[in-house]
């Protein structure tokens, strides 16, 4: 099953001038910019089936299929984003959108909720993780890409959305009427006497304020002895926010290192602010944890100050830069990153230090608590609880 986050781990955004390039524009910087002969072949084609094809192209569509095809041979990660989808990373990553509460992926080309977030609109009507969304209000998703579904699922708080579900257990379809709201990447509460719980979905721009307001919020309610950091099924973010974040729980130290073609290594280091003030913590991770929260994970366990518990995690160990074409843009993968100890985290993903897995015919509040319980276990060998 091929799963793939939906959200990239940062975003760099450049300016190709203020307006659109222009067909000709484009044609003519690579046609005479350009040294190699499929630069002019390129060229060649394009004139070629402007002047030739039995029904006349839109010149715009043209360059926009051309841009789209040499993205889509590259890695996974890579895309070119139209009008519509700018829109909707720009708002993924803002923290500011209406939704019903999933993390959605695309499995054997169906969109499958992942996992609902807990207490959110989509857990409280009956959504499970396992679901596939075949319907949006009434419009089948078949042929549509995971950031167009995602798209219709999202709209402004306080809007209805109607949903057709399959469920592996259940023949018949599954209808659900769900009023989309604002949904926090945040949310926390105390799991045992002075062991809190933080939760975070995914790294957007409110993200590191959210989590000390959390953490404020634990505080006032008991002593702290222990905290629980659950990364789990979180697809990633912004990479300036995933080291906000692990910045939160560091004095000192590298975070994560960042290696690309065109920069020189550039490393990013931990102020002296732990809001936590030292209290142990265990992080949860699994194989849907993916790129800024492997950022978050791995530099809690390189610089020895978190135990890291669960599965393996994604392993997507590249930074997407986000450069502006015309009203589009290019989502190219630009960089890698490394962790404190020097391990790329690109397909190998972070290890936990203790494995904890779901058994065949566990549920999930059955494995959750398993995994909970392990949790509180490695925490009080350190004295917390």
């Amino acid at each position: 099953m091929a799963m793939r986050p939906v959200t990239i781990i940062g975003i760099v955004v450049s300016m190709l001038g203020g307006v659109s390039l222009g067909v000709a524009a484009f044609w003519s910087a690579i046609y005479y910019g350009g040294e190699a002969r499929h630069e002019r072949l390129l060229v060649s084609a394009a004139r070629e089936i402007q002047g030739s094809y039995i029904a006349k192209v839109d010149p715009d569509d043209l360059v926009d299929n051309a841009i789209r095809g040499m993205v889509e041979g590259l890695d996974g990660h890579s895309a070119f984003l139209d009008d519509d989808a700018l829109i909707v990373l720009e708002e993924a990553t803002s923290g500011r959108f209406g939704g019903i509460g999933v993390d959605v992926a695309m499995v054997d080309g169906h969109v499958t909720v992942i996992s609902p977030m807990a207490g959110g609109p989509a857990e409280r009507v009956g959504i499970a993780a396992g679901d596939r969304v075949v319907e949006v209000d009434h419009e089948p998703l078949a042929g549509r890409t995971l950031s167009e579904a995602v798209n219709v699922l999202r709209g402004e708080p306080g809007t209805p959305v109607h949903l057709r579900i399959r469920r592996h257990s259940i023949t018949e379809p599954l209808d659900f009427d769900i009023t989309r709201e604002s949904i926090a990447s945040v949310v926390a509460h105390m799991l045992a006497p002075g062991v809190g719980y933080v939760r975070i979905y995914q790294f957007d721009r409110p993200t590191r304020s959210d989590l000390e307001a959390a953490v404020e919020d634990l505080q006032r309610q008991a002593s702290l002895s222990g905290l629980i950091l659950d990364l789990r099924g979180n697809p990633g973010g912004l990479l300036e926010v995933a080291v906000e974040v692990a910045d939160a729980f560091l004095t000192e130290g590298v975070i994560v290192t960042i290696d690309g073609r065109r920069e020189a290594q550039r490393s990013f280091h931990a102020a002296d602010d732990d809001i936590v003030a030292g209290v142990p913590i265990a992080v949860l991770i699994d194989g849907l944890s993916a790129s800024a929260s492997e950022v978050v994970a791995g530099a809690l366990q390189d610089r020895e100050r978190a135990v890291v518990i669960g599965s393996r995690s994604f392993g997507k160990g590249s930074v997407q830069s986000v450069i502006r074409l015309g009203s589009g843009a290019l989502k190219l993968t630009t960089a890698r990153y490394i962790t404190p100890s020097g391990h790329t985290i690109q397909d190998g993903g972070v290890t936990p230090d203790v494995r904890v897995l779901p058994e065949t015919s566990e549920s999930r509040q059955a494995f959750d608590q398993r995994l909970f319980d392990t949790a509180l276990a490695e925490l009080r060998k350190t004295g917390a609880g």
